[in-house]
């Protein structure tokens, strides 16, 4: 995932998940500063989890 504080912009990938045998990169859903990591790296999440918080101005 992009570091924390890090400026992101919308469509660019900000994570990878690995779903099964596919690497899939996650785009970004806006412009901003991702300010906090809701999940650790290599932890499981599920469809529909959150998984940063974007600061957008």
């Amino acid at each position: 995932m992009a570091p924390r504080g890090s400026r992101v912009t919308e469509g660019e990938p900000i994570a990878e998940v690995l779903a099964g045998a596919a690497t899939v990169d996650l785009p970004c859903p806006a412009d901003g500063v991702l300010v906090e990591k809701l999940v650790a790296e290599d932890e499981p999440v599920h469809v529909g989890q959150f998984l940063a918080i974007i600061e957008s101005k």
